[in-house]
């Protein structure tokens, strides 16, 4: 321990002798560590932190065809006959008005099988959870989220058995959830509030596909156990209902798979960039000890006269290190925090996966002080060894002035070498996610979202909200938006493309036979009103646009999308064709433009739009989305809109109010990120390895100022000497580039699931990124190699 201390002590009085090494060697260090650590931290939130469950590992969802929700009738099959998977239980998507004393608000829920919480082990924080007493009772009951408690009822501790209105129904709360509980963890993320689901009048619904299924593995059971037997009970169904489950699979995900599935791929390249900024760190770091090791050679020569092991010289030198390691860790949590907040803040709201739990916890803090510590023996070991390895004799001669050593040159060479291979690693993983956005930007999405504000109106809980007003108020509601300050035009749908809910019905074509059970044409199902396609700058190719006049007593109208007129009916035009769709005939009087619809780089499935004023009760739909085309910014327009609604009636509660722009960016979130923190990542990475690459050169170019000399004073031409130094300096760049090629090549590939448009190995791409780091590689070099012609050689010789 005296010794440790007396090491520790040296170690602070060397390097408060050497400020400028000490603190860029902090710097260097923290950002690799802070950019490591919060990353790391993510991916333990996300995907390495077991769901917050009982024994989650246990937990399945089953879905149809691998994505799909399960009808009622289905489900109740599934329920009563898998052995393998029990409790299981389904739930879905609700939404309900709360009506207050200042305001009605649109609440985000779920309807819920009764033995829901018990199949998650998840008790209320008060009171209490559903039974199967409560599922025949018929009785309204309510689970809220321990953060619409706090908002809407101040933690009111009586809560429980108090009767609060949801859409003019009382419904009775019997339970407070505990603050992290969320479910269902990756679809209806935003619920705040359960209730029973009754599926008494469904029982025999085979069409209507709104459930998702939940389930726990018996114990013993595996998934592939259970799936071979859902697969058999699958099969059963198709044969006795060959209508509607002829060609219906059934799928057993584990609930940690659904969940981060679709996120994992970009999380681990993320972990995988910032491993390699952390690295490039430590050879930066390491090449600076090494350049301050052969400086202190003689003193290090005179331990070793006068006594001091070689081993005790490695100790001393790694003890100095330690010491900047838990000065650039500490620095280095600090930045993590900051950069946790900061990716915290960029992302949508509950786009990313158990997204409210990301934080810097324990295990985040000892990650960071054991890579901290890594980063110290990394980066100390060569050059401890190296220093402590110098031989006595030639070190307290000042032997070789005006050279470097040959170890240390080929040392600082290898780390020049590597962190240019990582830099390269970097820069086409970030080169290709610019070109993906690129061509994600491009795509044509079928109407112009700009100047457009998007905001949901809901009847739900008013007196309007039967089939004999619904339309005259939401007609009301149309005509006040299209006349507020500042606003363009007004219309509404069902639901947005790319971010509303996608609803898909059977349809069949007048004149054609009927196609055979399990392969019936179905196509997405919006109602929109007039001048939705104007609001929207969706073009009508062909035919015409819907009018007032198209109502209840106007022939059935439809308009269909582009890829439906050409897919149905190829080489003629589709005006004029009926089809019968959701139990009414329809003439198809207009094509419409593709619109993107849930997904932004799929093809648009066929797509059936119906007149709003001819079906008003929409399949009992008691909201709808209305886009407000605005001459300024849609921001702007805001204020005005909801003016403009309560001038209908006070009460309406709006939702969902955003830009469009907006939509669409929350729907891009995944390779928005990936992009920007790859080029982030990417461009640290470069600057580090310039840093690197012109420090060693500079001071190599100082170590041999005397050979420099003694060479222009023999009649050296100082361009032969610049290129010369040059020359050297670019040997371990282009050695670097060659194996950091290769090792892009291979590891790009597994980007695949991110990149669009464009291959892992996309030539453009790799030919750009290598040109960029030769050029700021070569910047590098040259500004050494200049300043070499410079030296005064009567200067140099004077010190001879």
């Amino acid at each position: 321990m005296p010794i440790l201390v007396q090491d520790l002590r040296y170690s602070l009085r060397a390097l408060s002798r050497s400020r400028a090494f000490a603190i860029t060697t902090v710097l260097v260090l923290a950002l690799g560590i802070g950019a490591t650590t919060a990353i790391f931290s993510v991916v333990h939130s996300v995907l390495l932190r077991p769901l917050p469950y009982s024994h989650p590992e246990q937990l399945v969802v089953a879905l149809h065809n691998g994505r799909n929700p399960v009808s009622p009738a289905d489900f109740l099959d599934y329920q009563k006959s898998a052995r393998s998977l029990q409790p299981m239980a389904a739930a879905q998507y609700w939404r309900a008005n709360l009506a207050g004393s200042d305001r009605t608000e649109t609440i985000n829920g779920l309807q819920v099988s009764a033995n829901m919480m018990r199949l998650l082990g998840v008790d209320p924080l008060l009171g209490r959870s559903f039974t199967a007493d409560d599922a025949v009772s018929g009785t309204k009951l309510l689970l809220i989220s321990h953060a619409l408690w706090q908002r809407r009822f101040g933690g009111d501790p009586a809560i429980v058995g108090r009767q609060i209105p949801l859409d003019q129904a009382s419904y009775t709360v019997i339970g407070v959830m505990p603050p992290p509980f969320r479910f269902a963890p990756f679809w209806a993320t935003r619920a705040e509030m359960w209730t029973l689901l009754d599926l008494s009048p469904r029982l025999n619904d085979r069409d209507g596909r709104s459930l998702r299924v939940f389930a726990r593995l018996r114990p013993g059971v595996t998934v592939a156990q259970a799936q071979s037997e859902m697969d058999s009970l699958a099969h059963s169904l198709a044969e006795l209902h060959p209508a509607t489950n002829a060609k219906l699979g059934i799928s057993v995900v584990p609930l940690h798979e659904k969940v981060v599935g679709q996120v994992r791929t970009t999380l681990l390249v993320l972990l995988a960039t910032v491993a390699f900024v952390f690295l490039i760190a430590c050879a930066n770091v390491a090449n600076l000890t090494l350049t301050r090791a052969v400086a202190r050679r003689k003193e290090m020569a005179l331990r070793v006269a006068i006594g001091a092991t070689r081993l005790r010289l490695i100790r001393m030198a790694l003890t100095e290190m330690l010491c900047l390691a838990i000065a650039g860790g500490a620095a280095g949590i600090a930045i993590a925090f900051a950069s946790v907040r900061a990716l915290s803040a960029m992302l949508p709201p509950a786009s990313l996966p158990r997204q409210d739990e990301l934080a810097i916890g324990p295990i985040a803090l000892l990650f960071a002080a054991a890579i901290s510590i890594a980063g110290a023996i990394l980066a100390g070991i060569v050059p401890a060894a190296q220093a402590a390895g110098a031989r006595v004799g030639e070190a307290l001669k000042d032997g070789g002035r005006g050279t470097t050593g040959a170890t240390g040159r080929s040392t600082r060479s290898i780390l020049i070498a590597a962190e240019v291979a990582l830099s390269l690693v970097l820069l086409a993983g970030a080169g290709l996610m610019i070109r993906t956005m690129l061509r994600l930007q491009s795509v044509d999405a079928g109407f112009d979202p700009n100047q457009l504000l998007t905001l949901q109106v809901s009847l739900a809980g008013t007196d309007f909200n039967h089939d004999g007003r619904r339309a005259h108020v939401f007609r009301r509601v149309r005509e006040e938006l299209a006349a507020a300050p500042g606003v363009e035009s007004a219309a509404a749908i069902n639901h947005l493309p790319i971010g509303g809910d996608i609803w898909t019905l059977g349809y069949s074509i007048e004149g054609r036979p009927a196609l055979p059970p399990g392969e019936g044409l179905s196509a997405a199902y919006r109602v929109a009103m007039p001048g939705y396609f104007r609001a929207m700058r969706i073009g009508i190719l062909e035919g015409r646009d819907f009018t007032d006049h198209d109502d209840e007593a106007a022939p059935g109208a439809a308009i269909i999308n582009q890829a439906m007129a050409r897919r149905r009916w190829p080489g003629e035009s589709a005006i004029g064709k009926r089809i019968r769709f959701g139990g009414k005939q329809l003439t198809v009087v207009g094509i419409a433009k593709n619109a993107r619809q849930s997904d932004w780089t799929s093809e648009p499935d066929d797509e059936i739009y119906v007149a709003y004023y001819q079906r008003p009760d929409s399949m009992g739909l008691a909201y709808l989305t209305f886009v407000v085309c605005t001459r300024i910014a849609p921001e702007a327009v805001l204020s005005a809109a909801r003016t403009a609604v309560s001038r209908v009636d006070r009460n309406l509660p709006i939702s969902e109010a955003q830009a469009m722009t907006h939509v669409i960016a929350d729907r891009l979130w995944r390779p928005r990120l990936a992009t920007f923190l790859l080029g982030v990542f990417a461009a640290v990475a470069l600057v580090l390895a310039a840093i690197g690459i012109y420090g060693v050169i500079a001071y190599s170019v100082r170590r041999r100022t005397q050979e420099i000399g003694i060479r222009m004073a023999l009649g050296a031409r100082a361009a032969d000497l610049s290129i010369q130094v040059f020359r050297e300096g670019m040997k371990p760049v282009l050695a670097g580039a060659a194996v950091g090629l290769a090792a892009a090549l291979a590891l790009t590939r597994l980007m695949g699931t991110l990149l669009y448009g464009i291959t892992a190995t996309d030539p453009y791409t790799f030919a750009g990124v290598v040109m960029i780091l030769l050029a700021v590689a070569a910047l590098a070099n040259l500004v050494p190699a200049i300043r070499a012609t410079r030296v005064d050689p009567l200067t140099a010789l004077r010190h001879e």
